[in-house]
């Protein structure tokens, strides 16, 4: 491990040199390049560095102890610098752990309503709502893809791009099955009722990242529906795309521009495909081993939101929480960051 920190800080440093350099800016392209390069190394190598600080205390503490004058404060320093140096140890192997390679792309998430008719589809505004929040917390920009609204202001479905640095890094646990529990809006006698959300979320891929073919695709237009006033109504902006090979069909229609349209159904159509190749290949080696935090299928209950006892309980990683109503307002982080600590000791526990 020593010798791989040592050769990382030494491509820090390299990097460190090439920015510096004026020549460097000349190609715009390559700076942005080593740029991103060395943010993403820059917490590996400053951590290593506090560790090669901490030891180094560490053994001059050890030094001290020798010396009948300094004894007492040596063993402090002992204490303190031990300490450091376990901590740092383990922060080192986490940020050493294999990142994945979607952690800096946008998100595609979709959101239908399951078992539980109307109050589903109430249930997954109210979903879109909390990630919706969640997102404005960040900092992040959402952009409606696809929607079909209910009567009653539900949502049979939702299509929405999230963009921003790290959404797929803090949205990638989401997918899976949301289970509520309330009175529905509609029930008139009181009674609390039980409905599910089925939730999919997807790292935005360009079409060379699925490796699609457009010949294999086949597009539509058709006049787009609901809220748009007269545009929306009177032009065929809005797109149907379907990829022959497999029958996937994914529309967008938000936008004004036919083109938008097509270019974003056509990312959304990318990642689908990539996402089903995913799956296929976590089918392959599913059998041999489950993730605890999950394996983002579909059919897979993560969560459940019961509202008579403002309870949020994750069921992957066993969180309860008593903050519902701040969780539907987009305070997600403590959940996140829980099933991202799972994630890490996981693989943590396989390297060891």
């Amino acid at each position: 491990m020593t010798d791989n920190l040592k050769n990382i800080e030494l491509r820090y440093q390299e990097l460190e040199a090439r920015l510096a350099a004026n020549e460097t800016y000349s190609d715009p392209e390559l700076v942005s390049r080593l740029n991103r390069e060395q943010r993403e190394l820059e917490p590996l190598v400053s951590a290593y560095r506090a560790l090669c600080r901490a030891r180094s205390d560490l053994a001059g503490a050890e030094e001290l102890l020798g010396d009948p004058e300094m004894k007492e404060l040596a063993q402090q320093e002992l204490v303190r610098a031990r300490q450091d140096v376990e901590r740092l140890e383990r922060e080192v192997k986490v940020l050493l752990l294999p990142r994945d390679p979607n952690d800096g792309k946008n998100v595609i998430m979709e959101i239908r309503a399951g078992v539980g008719g109307e109050e589903s589809a109430l249930f997954a505004n109210s979903l879109t709502r909390m990630y919706t929040m969640y997102a404005e917390r960040r900092g992040w920009r959402v952009e409606v893809n696809s929607a079909s609204e209910t009567e009653l202001g539900g949502l049979k479905e939702i299509s929405f791009t999230v963009e921003g640095e790290g959404a797929w890094s803090r949205l990638k646990f989401e997918s899976g099955v949301h289970r509520v529990q309330r009175v529905p809006e509609t029930e008139s006698g009181g009674r609390v009722h039980t409905s599910t959300v089925t939730v999919a979320v997807l790292p935005e891929m360009a079409e060379v990242d699925a490796k699609l073919d457009p010949a294999d695709v086949e597009m539509q237009v058709f006049r787009s529906s609901g809220a748009g006033g007269q545009h929306i109504n009177k032009t065929s902006s809005a797109v149907r795309l379907i990829h022959k090979p497999t029958g996937t069909v994914v529309e967008c229609q938000q936008e004004r521009s036919q083109f938008q349209n097509r270019e974003k159904a056509m990312r959304l159509l990318a990642s689908i495909l990539y996402d089903r190749e995913q799956e296929r290949i976590q089918s392959e080696y599913g059998q041999e081993r489950r993730s605890q935090v999950g394996t983002g299928m579909r059919n897979e209950r993560i969560r459940t939101y019961n509202f008579p006892q403002g309870r949020l309980t994750d069921h992957r990683v066993g969180l309860t929480l008593y903050k519902l109503g701040a969780v539907m307002d987009g305070d997600l982080d403590e959940i996140v960051d829980a099933l991202a600590a799972a994630r890490q000791a996981e693989q943590l526990a396989e390297r060891s």
